[in-house]
Protein backbone atom coordinates (compact mmCIF):
# COMPACT_ATOMS: atom_id res chain seq x y z
CA UNK A 1 0.00 0.00 0.00
CA UNK A 2 1.33 3.43 -0.95
CA UNK A 3 1.47 5.65 2.15
CA UNK A 4 -1.12 8.44 1.97
CA UNK A 5 -0.07 12.05 1.72
CA UNK A 6 -1.05 12.91 5.28
CA UNK A 7 1.32 10.20 6.57
CA UNK A 8 4.33 11.21 4.48
CA UNK A 9 3.79 14.87 5.33
CA UNK A 10 3.65 14.05 9.05
CA UNK A 11 6.88 12.04 8.92
CA UNK A 12 8.55 14.85 6.97
CA UNK A 13 8.22 17.01 10.08
CA UNK A 14 11.28 15.63 11.79
CA UNK A 15 11.31 16.00 15.58
CA UNK A 16 14.12 17.27 17.74
CA UNK A 17 15.75 14.39 19.65
CA UNK A 18 16.77 15.27 23.19
CA UNK A 19 17.64 13.70 26.54
CA UNK A 20 17.16 14.46 30.21
CA UNK A 21 18.57 12.56 33.18
CA UNK A 22 16.10 11.33 35.82
CA UNK A 23 17.29 9.48 38.91
CA UNK A 24 20.55 8.55 37.23
CA UNK A 25 19.07 7.30 33.95
CA UNK A 26 18.99 9.02 30.58
CA UNK A 27 15.47 9.57 29.26
CA UNK A 28 15.21 10.17 25.53
CA UNK A 29 12.37 12.17 23.96
CA UNK A 30 11.21 13.70 20.69
CA UNK A 31 9.75 17.20 20.32
CA UNK A 32 7.69 18.86 17.58
CA UNK A 33 6.12 22.25 17.12
CA UNK A 34 6.96 25.79 18.19
CA UNK A 35 8.75 26.35 21.47
CA UNK A 36 6.59 28.24 23.94
CA UNK A 37 3.31 26.94 22.50
CA UNK A 38 0.84 25.09 24.76
CA UNK A 39 2.30 21.71 25.62
CA UNK A 40 1.29 18.09 25.09
CA UNK A 41 3.20 15.08 26.42
CA UNK A 42 2.58 11.72 24.73
CA UNK A 43 3.27 8.53 26.72
CA UNK A 44 3.54 5.22 24.87
CA UNK A 45 2.33 1.81 26.06
CA UNK A 46 4.27 -1.19 27.30
CA UNK A 47 7.02 -2.50 24.96
CA UNK A 48 6.44 0.50 22.66
CA UNK A 49 8.43 3.71 22.16
CA UNK A 50 8.09 7.38 21.28
CA UNK A 51 8.17 6.63 17.54
CA UNK A 52 4.65 5.22 17.80
CA UNK A 53 3.55 8.88 17.84
CA UNK A 54 5.63 10.08 14.84
CA UNK A 55 2.62 10.30 12.54
CA UNK A 56 0.29 11.64 15.24
CA UNK A 57 2.28 14.34 17.05
CA UNK A 58 2.92 16.62 14.02
CA UNK A 59 -0.83 16.78 13.41
CA UNK A 60 -1.49 18.35 16.81
CA UNK A 61 -0.78 21.73 15.28
CA UNK A 62 -0.17 24.85 17.29
CA UNK A 63 1.30 22.82 20.17
CA UNK A 64 4.72 21.95 21.49
CA UNK A 65 4.37 18.18 21.53
CA UNK A 66 6.87 15.88 23.21
CA UNK A 67 6.90 12.08 23.25
CA UNK A 68 9.27 10.29 25.61
CA UNK A 69 10.74 6.82 25.81
CA UNK A 70 10.04 5.60 29.32
CA UNK A 71 13.14 3.96 30.78
CA UNK A 72 13.39 0.38 29.60
CA UNK A 73 11.93 1.41 26.24
CA UNK A 74 13.09 2.94 22.98
CA UNK A 75 16.35 4.88 23.22
CA UNK A 76 16.21 5.55 26.96
CA UNK A 77 18.40 3.80 29.49
CA UNK A 78 17.40 0.63 31.31
CA UNK A 79 17.08 0.37 35.08
CA UNK A 80 17.60 -2.46 37.53
CA UNK A 81 13.94 -2.10 38.56
CA UNK A 82 11.02 -0.22 37.05
CA UNK A 83 8.68 1.81 39.23
CA UNK A 84 5.49 3.49 37.94
CA UNK A 85 6.13 6.38 40.32
CA UNK A 86 9.54 6.89 38.75
CA UNK A 87 8.07 6.69 35.24
CA UNK A 88 5.68 9.46 36.32
CA UNK A 89 8.69 11.53 37.40
CA UNK A 90 10.19 10.99 33.96
CA UNK A 91 7.08 12.43 32.30
CA UNK A 92 7.22 15.52 34.52
CA UNK A 93 10.97 15.91 34.00
CA UNK A 94 10.62 15.88 30.20
CA UNK A 95 7.87 18.51 30.39
CA UNK A 96 10.02 20.66 32.65
CA UNK A 97 13.07 20.27 30.39
CA UNK A 98 10.99 21.63 27.50
CA UNK A 99 9.57 24.45 29.62
CA UNK A 100 5.99 23.25 29.12
CA UNK A 101 3.49 25.09 31.31
CA UNK A 102 0.95 22.60 32.71
CA UNK A 103 0.78 20.44 29.56
CA UNK A 104 -1.90 17.95 28.63
CA UNK A 105 -0.55 14.43 29.25
CA UNK A 106 -1.83 11.73 26.88
CA UNK A 107 -1.11 8.10 27.75
CA UNK A 108 -1.90 4.93 25.80
CA UNK A 109 -2.46 1.57 27.52
CA UNK A 110 0.30 1.19 30.15
CA UNK A 111 1.16 4.81 29.40
CA UNK A 112 -2.36 5.68 30.52
CA UNK A 113 -1.63 4.17 33.92
CA UNK A 114 1.57 6.24 34.03
CA UNK A 115 -0.29 9.40 33.00
CA UNK A 116 -2.96 8.89 35.65
CA UNK A 117 -0.14 8.42 38.18
CA UNK A 118 1.19 11.82 37.08
CA UNK A 119 -2.27 13.27 37.75
CA UNK A 120 -2.19 11.86 41.27
CA UNK A 121 1.44 12.58 42.20
CA UNK A 122 2.18 15.78 40.25
CA UNK A 123 -1.12 17.65 39.68
CA UNK A 124 0.47 21.09 39.98
CA UNK A 125 2.78 20.30 37.05
CA UNK A 126 0.15 19.39 34.43
CA UNK A 127 -3.15 20.69 33.11
CA UNK A 128 -5.09 17.52 32.36
CA UNK A 129 -4.80 13.85 31.45
CA UNK A 130 -6.13 11.96 28.42
CA UNK A 131 -6.19 8.17 28.77
CA UNK A 132 -6.31 6.02 25.63
CA UNK A 133 -7.86 2.56 26.16
CA UNK A 134 -6.15 1.75 29.47
CA UNK A 135 -8.19 -0.96 31.22
CA UNK A 136 -8.74 -1.43 34.91
CA UNK A 137 -5.87 -3.70 35.93
CA UNK A 138 -7.56 -5.37 38.90
CA UNK A 139 -6.03 -8.81 38.47
CA UNK A 140 -2.38 -9.52 39.37
CA UNK A 141 -0.14 -10.29 36.39
CA UNK A 142 -0.29 -13.90 35.23
CA UNK A 143 3.04 -15.42 36.27
CA UNK A 144 3.23 -17.72 33.23
CA UNK A 145 2.72 -14.81 30.85
CA UNK A 146 5.24 -12.72 32.77
CA UNK A 147 7.87 -15.45 32.46
CA UNK A 148 7.18 -15.69 28.73
CA UNK A 149 7.42 -11.92 28.23
CA UNK A 150 10.66 -11.72 30.23
CA UNK A 151 12.48 -14.17 28.00
CA UNK A 152 15.56 -12.65 26.32
CA UNK A 153 14.82 -11.25 22.90
CA UNK A 154 15.69 -13.25 19.83
CA UNK A 155 18.49 -11.80 17.72
CA UNK A 156 17.75 -11.62 13.97
CA UNK A 157 20.52 -11.57 11.39
CA UNK A 158 18.33 -9.61 8.96
CA UNK A 159 16.38 -6.52 10.14
CA UNK A 160 13.75 -7.20 7.48
CA UNK A 161 13.04 -10.57 9.11
CA UNK A 162 12.72 -8.86 12.49
CA UNK A 163 10.31 -6.25 11.12
CA UNK A 164 8.20 -9.04 9.63
CA UNK A 165 7.95 -10.54 13.13
CA UNK A 166 6.66 -7.32 14.69
CA UNK A 167 3.57 -8.00 16.84
CA UNK A 168 1.55 -5.86 19.21
CA UNK A 169 0.73 -6.67 22.83
CA UNK A 170 -2.11 -7.50 22.98
CA UNK A 171 -2.36 -8.84 19.40
CA UNK A 172 -4.33 -6.72 16.95
CA UNK A 173 -5.67 -7.98 13.63
CA UNK A 174 -5.71 -4.69 11.71
CA UNK A 175 -2.52 -2.63 11.35
CA UNK A 176 -2.05 -0.09 8.57
CA UNK A 177 0.97 -1.52 6.71
CA UNK A 178 2.80 1.79 6.25
CA UNK A 179 2.39 2.64 9.95
CA UNK A 180 3.39 -0.88 10.97
CA UNK A 181 6.57 -0.74 8.88
CA UNK A 182 7.61 2.62 10.32
CA UNK A 183 6.93 1.63 13.93
CA UNK A 184 8.59 -1.78 13.55
CA UNK A 185 11.75 -0.25 12.04
CA UNK A 186 12.04 2.14 14.97
CA UNK A 187 11.60 -0.71 17.45
CA UNK A 188 14.90 -2.39 16.53
CA UNK A 189 18.47 -1.90 17.67
CA UNK A 190 21.74 -3.33 16.40
CA UNK A 191 23.40 -5.81 18.77
CA UNK A 192 26.17 -8.36 18.48
CA UNK A 193 25.09 -10.87 15.86
CA UNK A 194 22.28 -8.84 14.33
CA UNK A 195 19.16 -6.98 15.38
CA UNK A 196 16.72 -7.22 18.27
CA UNK A 197 13.93 -5.27 19.98
CA UNK A 198 14.80 -2.20 22.01
CA UNK A 199 12.55 -2.69 25.03
CA UNK A 200 13.82 -4.39 28.18
CA UNK A 201 11.92 -7.67 28.75
CA UNK A 202 12.20 -7.02 32.49
CA UNK A 203 10.07 -3.87 32.39
CA UNK A 204 6.99 -6.02 33.10
CA UNK A 205 6.28 -6.19 36.81
CA UNK A 206 5.22 -3.67 39.46
CA UNK A 207 1.96 -1.94 38.65
CA UNK A 208 -0.32 0.48 40.43
CA UNK A 209 -4.01 -0.36 40.15
CA UNK A 210 -5.98 2.12 38.05
CA UNK A 211 -8.98 1.53 40.30
CA UNK A 212 -6.96 2.87 43.22
CA UNK A 213 -5.44 5.75 41.25
CA UNK A 214 -8.51 7.28 39.62
CA UNK A 215 -10.15 8.64 42.80
CA UNK A 216 -6.94 10.54 43.59
CA UNK A 217 -6.51 12.35 40.27
CA UNK A 218 -6.66 16.08 40.94
CA UNK A 219 -6.77 17.29 37.31
CA UNK A 220 -9.44 16.94 34.60
CA UNK A 221 -9.57 13.55 32.87
CA UNK A 222 -10.78 12.42 29.44
CA UNK A 223 -10.98 8.80 28.30
CA UNK A 224 -10.65 7.64 24.68
CA UNK A 225 -12.15 4.17 24.40
CA UNK A 226 -11.28 1.99 21.41
CA UNK A 227 -14.36 0.19 20.06
CA UNK A 228 -12.49 -3.11 19.67
CA UNK A 229 -10.00 -2.49 22.46
CA UNK A 230 -9.62 -3.65 26.05
CA UNK A 231 -12.23 -1.42 27.69
CA UNK A 232 -15.91 -2.27 27.42
CA UNK A 233 -18.57 0.46 27.68
CA UNK A 234 -19.45 -0.93 31.10
CA UNK A 235 -15.83 -0.73 32.29
CA UNK A 236 -15.55 2.83 31.00
CA UNK A 237 -18.67 3.80 32.96
CA UNK A 238 -17.21 2.15 36.05
CA UNK A 239 -13.97 4.07 35.61
CA UNK A 240 -15.73 7.41 35.14
CA UNK A 241 -17.63 6.77 38.37
CA UNK A 242 -14.35 6.42 40.27
CA UNK A 243 -13.18 9.94 39.44
CA UNK A 244 -13.76 13.03 41.54
CA UNK A 245 -15.66 15.08 38.98
CA UNK A 246 -16.59 12.63 36.24
CA UNK A 247 -14.70 11.74 33.10
CA UNK A 248 -16.02 12.21 29.56
CA UNK A 249 -15.61 9.05 27.46
CA UNK A 250 -15.10 9.37 23.70
CA UNK A 251 -15.43 6.21 21.60
CA UNK A 252 -13.01 5.75 18.70
CA UNK A 253 -15.03 3.85 16.06
CA UNK A 254 -13.70 0.61 14.56
CA UNK A 255 -10.41 0.92 16.44
CA UNK A 256 -8.41 -1.82 18.07
CA UNK A 257 -6.48 -1.31 21.29
CA UNK A 258 -3.68 0.49 19.41
CA UNK A 259 -5.52 3.29 17.55
CA UNK A 260 -2.34 4.95 16.26
CA UNK A 261 -1.76 1.75 14.25
CA UNK A 262 -5.21 1.23 12.73
CA UNK A 263 -7.25 4.44 13.13
CA UNK A 264 -4.68 7.22 13.52
CA UNK A 265 -6.82 9.95 11.97
CA UNK A 266 -9.70 9.18 14.33
CA UNK A 267 -7.22 9.42 17.19
CA UNK A 268 -5.88 12.74 15.91
CA UNK A 269 -9.40 14.11 15.55
CA UNK A 270 -10.29 13.09 19.11
CA UNK A 271 -7.11 14.63 20.52
CA UNK A 272 -7.61 17.83 18.51
CA UNK A 273 -11.13 18.07 19.88
CA UNK A 274 -10.05 17.56 23.48
CA UNK A 275 -7.31 20.18 23.07
CA UNK A 276 -9.66 22.65 21.36
CA UNK A 277 -12.35 22.31 24.03
CA UNK A 278 -9.83 22.74 26.80
CA UNK A 279 -9.35 20.60 29.87
CA UNK A 280 -13.01 20.15 30.73
CA UNK A 281 -15.06 21.58 27.89
CA UNK A 282 -17.20 18.43 27.55
CA UNK A 283 -16.99 17.20 31.14
CA UNK A 284 -19.52 14.61 32.17
CA UNK A 285 -20.86 13.92 28.68
CA UNK A 286 -20.37 10.73 26.69
CA UNK A 287 -19.74 11.19 22.97
CA UNK A 288 -20.08 8.62 20.19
Amino acid sequence: MTPPTWFTQALAQQPDHRDVVVAGARVHYRAWGPAGAPGVVLVHGGAAHSGWWDHVAPQLTGRRVVALDLTGHGDSDRREQYDPLLWAREVVAVAAEEGLDRPVVVGHSMGGWVSVTVGVEHPAEIGSVVVVDSPLNDQPPDERRLRERRRPHRVYADPAEARARFRTLPPQDVLLPFVREHVAAGSLQAVEGGWTWKFDPDFFGTRLRLRDLLPGVAVPLTFLRCEHGLVSPEMATDMAGLTRAGMPVVDLPDSGHHPMLDQPLALVTALRTVLALGADGARGQRQR
